[in-house]
């Protein structure tokens, strides 16, 4: 298994694709690879296979936040546990990844869990949480927000030392475990837990600390400045490394998972990195053509329509779109103006003469679109 593809790569998407993107390109491939459309091809129900997996961790926001931070071990335990692997990451022992994603003992898989069974062993904080509303300009354009957080730091009095007269736990021996052996159908079975008098610390103090009650280890209020980058989307969770919880014994603190959402905007809607909006111009623009000035997310811009625009007609501003994450600078989607031709009303007699008036100068040459219609009626009921 150590030759999986990296999941982004398998869809076609690099890191930090939007959830609408995930599930485009899941869409596309699914449909291209299915085992139904390709029976007597194996190939194709292999890759159907490695499609279905990429998506199910790509798709959930908390298998991807541990994919983006761990890579394929972050999701799947048996990945790289062959009998020969005994190495780690960047100095981190794996069997502390596993305890910290999964919450359980790894002692003896495949080598991991071997640093778990020495209670004074690094241990990385866990990870919190914190949801931050944008405006829809704001998400397009990027911004920095002090955000204030709630988050376990050590105690500034003991510096997580929990007390004074620090002593081997009685329980544990020192080993921050215990040993629970229960019989069941199949003989006796041993199962690891933390140890419940020092909370698998291996040690206890005789004078607890006031501050912390003797946990080493406090909640405290903290304001950090989150940068959004330009071109977050609703329902996207942002990664701020080393912003979690504290970690234990020296080990690294957690991270911080931001959730963002997008506040609606009155004038602009988004489609992927693409921006829709409605443009109404009156009859007589629409007969004549006009210079209008349409509104994008830089300011306005002049556009020509050209004369005889029909209603519902689509104008692409190349462009002008939302900036696209982690690809270049000006890598943006397009703006899509939509005409809205609108018809007049509350025409007072003379202005229902002069409508009346102008219409009487037109034949069907002027209404292709009516002239096609009423022809393709007479050709279906005068038979």
């Amino acid at each position: 298994m150590a030759d999986k593809r990296d999941y982004y790569e398998v869809l076609g998407l690099q890191k930090g694709a939007s959830d609408a993107e995930i599930k485009k390109a899941y869409r596309k491939l699914a449909k291209q690879y299915h085992p139904d459309l390709n029976p007597d091809d194996p190939q194709a129900e292999e890759k159907f296979k490695e499609i279905n997996e990429a998506n199910q961790v790509l798709s959930d926001p908390e298998k991807r936040a541990k994919y983006d931070q761990f890579g394929h071990a972050g999701v799947d335990p048996s990945y790289g546990g062959g009998a020969n692997f005994t190495g780690g990451f960047d100095g981190v022992d794996l069997g502390d990844i596993f305890a910290d994603i999964f919450g359980g003992g790894f002692g003896g898989f495949g080598g991991f869990g071997s640093s778990r069974s020495t209670a004074n062993a690094p241990r990385r904080g866990s990870d919190i949480s914190a949801s931050l509303e944008v405006g829809f300009m704001e998400a397009c354009k990027g911004v920095s927000y002090d955000m204030d957080i709630r988050v376990v730091d050590e105690c500034p009095e003991c510096h997580g030392a929990g007390g004074t007269n620090p002593k081997t736990c009685p329980d544990c021996k020192g080993r921050g475990y215990v040993t629970i052996q229960q019989r069941g159908p199949f003989g006796i079975m041993q199962s690891q837990r933390p140890c419940s008098k020092c909370g698998g610390k291996g040690k206890i103090v005789e004078n607890s600390c006031p501050k912390c009650g003797g946990r080493g280890r406090i909640e405290v209020k903290k304001t950090i400045s989150v940068k959004v980058p330009a071109g977050i989307d609703n329902g996207i969770t942002l990664n701020v490394r080393g912003q979690g919880n504290v970690g234990e014994n020296g080990g690294p603190r957690g991270d911080l998972k931001v959730r963002i959402s997008v506040r609606k905007d009155p004038v602009f809607e988004r489609e992927d990195y693409n921006i829709w909006i409605d443009f109404p111009i009156t009859y007589s623009q629409a007969v004549q053509g006009a210079e209008i000035e349409v509104p994008t997310i830089d300011g306005m811009v002049s556009y020509k329509v050209p004369a005889g625009t029909q209603p519902g007609t689509v104008f692409r501003l190349k462009n002008k779109g939302v900036q696209k994450l982690q690809r270049s600078e000006g890598d943006r989607g397009d703006q899509l103006v939509r005409i809205n031709v609108e018809v007049p009303k509350k025409l007072n007699k003379k202005q229902l003469e002069a409508l009346e008036a102008f219409e009487n100068t037109l034949d069907d040459k002027n209404y292709e679109n009516r002239k096609s219609f009423f022809d393709k009626i007479k050709e279906r009921f005068q038979k």
